[in-house]
């Protein structure tokens, strides 16, 4: 479908790629992979048209559509999330307009006969066609259920796109994306601002619905999940292998190991070889033996290993100075914002020395948390920060604060004082910024080169206190496996703002969950907190609507029944038939749904049966065509129905 030919890309005089070559095919799912700065993202660029190779091409058949999802994006916030998402739609209108302009061209005409009034005849009926396939009815349901799938609620729909977040805005443009439904999906690391239960439905989408689809994640659960072929990026060279991430590890480990073998089997024969010819060159007894073989060391094709990029991240925090044994007291912490609470009466006590998780569902309150403890925002409550505590914050955009314009070097030269600045580029060097990479412009880093450089500014004083709010978005595998060894031999305190199981597995030794407007406490790494909740993932963590308390030692079965009894209040008789009359109209609905379904797929059938006999009339496809969409609307409806109903049984 698309093909890459001969793809080579120079910056300042070095290769990015070399001569690289791909076809990426119908219903491929691939992972592009490797280090940070191997050209993951300006592959996509590429593909997408939005950047020019330095020598080579990318093919694209002219009825193939791209869509692209950049990391970053400038997003306007003119209009409400409903009225930007139906942009996706825009085609349609462009369609009628295309449409009406013909038609007043053909009433202004009366040469009937004339090639030119053919012409028009003709173009008014492709768009027509085009226009029954592509307009339905289920443009409305689709963007319901695509924003819900993305984590907004109905009452957002709305809402003007000012008041959302930036990651929620992504989401917004990641809605309109998806609605397009492109031949060909991009994606540059779009899980970044989505929890756990968006990522799964956004899994579903990809593996189900989408066509073509080229993404870079850092989520190995996700790729695994999403993907059927993986291309590694490396030192210029692509590898490509036709499994998932985790299969593609163990072939790649497995292909160098052969290599390795073969190629040390062919260096101990070509030695032998040029041993026995050193030995006998000079003995006309030997002559014939020695120029066959002077002729067979000619005639071997030399093995060659690849060429592994071996640089990594050199990353070690300084110690921590002493401070007092609370690093962190909170007493009955709350946050409101207008009508909504975030989150009420939070108590909580970190140690000195202590390591800890914030978990939960987008928008619960834990980056409001740590802001309160940052003292960037008001709240109510006793929030105390203790005796000689030095805080080094990382926030979740970190590295979009930096100044694009300015360098590397520059980027730490202006915020280094003392000693320090007389290492900038020792430092800049275990940070893999060494050499020609510290005179780099920021604006043209990825963003994994961005996180790196922004953790440099956290590491240039001393602190005890590390905060830390998804610090591996957008941080290759290899690399974050380097972060998460620097936080467990740092030793002062630390708190993580993470979705990131595998990350906080064998990190953190206390959980605070984050849900229905209270903040938990768990003891216990990442696994304990699971095996409590009696869950296996933090995906149902996250896909629980309302969270049970974790039993901390109760003093009495009394305070049990007291705590469960407070946990599931009882529904009045009033609420409860209301409840049970909602549940019979929801359920009602489902089953409307499912007949009107069935009705139009017997009239599909129908259709079908006469396109096998032979039976065709002018517009039988036009039929054809519209029942089908018809089916998709009635489908989505039902998907609808189905999650209202399961919704409202499960209050």
């Amino acid at each position: 479908m698309i093909s890459i030919q001969n793809l080579s890309v120079e910056f300042s005089a070095k290769s990015l790629f070399d001569n690289i070559n791909y076809v990426i095919n119908k219903k491929d799912r691939i992972a592009l992979v490797g280090k940070n700065g191997a050209g993951k993202s300006t592959m996509l660029k590429i593909i997408a048209g939005l950047q020019k190779p330095t020598s080579g091409s990318v093919a694209v058949p002219s009825d193939v559509t791209i869509g692209y999802l950049p990391q970053q994006m400038v997003l306007s916030d003119s209009l409400t999330v409903i009225e930007e998402v139906r942009k996706a739609f825009s085609h349609i209108d462009t369609l009628h307009e295309q449409i009406n302009e013909i038609n007043e061209q053909l009433q202004q005409r009366d040469d009937y006969e004339s090639e030119g009034y053919h012409a028009l005849i003709d173009r008014l009926t492709v768009l027509t066609e085009r226009l029954a396939i592509e307009s339905s009815e289920n443009c409305e349901a689709e963007m319901e259920k695509t924003l819900i799938g993305l984590g907004f609620n109905r009452s957002d729909f709305n809402r003007p796109t000012a008041e959302f977040s930036g990651g929620w805005r992504m989401r917004i443009e990641l809605a309109k994306l998806l609605l397009t439904r492109p031949d060909v999906l991009l994606l540059d690391e779009p899980t970044n601002h989505l929890d756990i239960e968006s990522i799964q439905w956004i899994e579903s989408f990809l593996t189900t619905k989408a066509g073509a689809v080229v993404l870079v994640s850092h989520d190995r659960a996700f790729i695994d999940n999403v993907t059927n072929r993986t291309i590694e990026i490396s030192l210029g060279k692509i590898y490509d292998y036709s499994v998932n991430y985790s299969k593609y590890v163990v072939l790649r480990q497995e292909r160098l190991e052969q290599q390795m073998r073969a190629y040390q089997n062919q260096q101990k024969q070509i030695q032998d070889t040029e041993d026995f010819i050193e030995r006998f060159r000079y003995k006309a007894t030997k002559s014939v033996q020695v120029q066959s073989r002077i002729k067979q060391l000619a005639k071997i094709e030399r093995i060659e290993v690849d060429e592994v990029d071996t640089s990594h991240l050199n990353l070690r925090f300084p110690p921590a100075p002493r401070s007092g044994d609370y690093p962190v007291i909170a007493d009955n912490v709350g946050k409101r914002y207008g009508d909504h609470q975030v989150f009420d009466n939070a108590t909580f006590t970190i140690k000195r020395g202590e390591k800890v998780a914030f978990v939960g569902k987008n928008g619960e309150g834990k980056s409001t948390l740590v802001k309160c403890i940052m003292n960037e925002i008001d709240f109510t409550g006793m929030l105390k920060i203790g005796h000689n505590v030095k805080i080094g914050y990382f926030a979740q955009n970190q590295a979009q604060l930096l100044v694009g314009e300015i360098t590397v070097f520059d980027t730490i030269d202006r915020v280094a004082v003392g000693d320090i600045r007389t290492k900038i580029r020792d430092i800049l060097g275990a940070f893999m910024f060494g050499g020609e990479a510290s005179d780099k412009k920021v604006k043209v880093l990825s963003g994994g080169e961005k996180t790196r450089l922004a953790m440099i500014r956290l590491l240039l004083e001393p602190v005890n206190l590390l905060i830390l709010d998804e610090p591996t978005n957008h941080l290759d595998m290899k690399t974050k496996d380097i972060l998460k060894q620097a936080i467990k031999d740092f030793n002062g305190t630390v708190i993580v703002v993470s979705h990131d199981r595998e990350f906080l597995d064998g990190l953190v030794e206390k959980v605070y969950e984050f849900g229905g407007g209270k903040v938990r406490e768990c003891l216990g790494g990442i696994y304990e907190f699971l095996e409590k909740k009696k869950i296996d993932s933090l995906a149902q963590l996250e896909l629980s609507k309302s969270p049970e308390t974790p039993r901390v030692a109760p003093e009495s079965k009394k305070e049990q029944v007291a705590e469960s009894a407070q946990s599931k209040p009882k529904l009045s008789y009033a609420e409860q038939r209301e409840r049970e009359k909602a549940v019979k109209r929801a359920e009602k609905k489902v089953a409307e749904s499912e007949a009107e379904i069935a009705r139009i797929e017997g009239e599909l059938a129908e259709i079908e049966a006469k396109i096998a006999a032979g039976e065709v009339d002018g517009d039988i496809f036009t039929r054809h065509a519209d029942t089908n969409k018809k089916l998709e609307n009635a489908m989505s409806l039902w998907e609808l129905a189905s999650m209202e109903y399961e919704e409202i049984k499960n209050r």
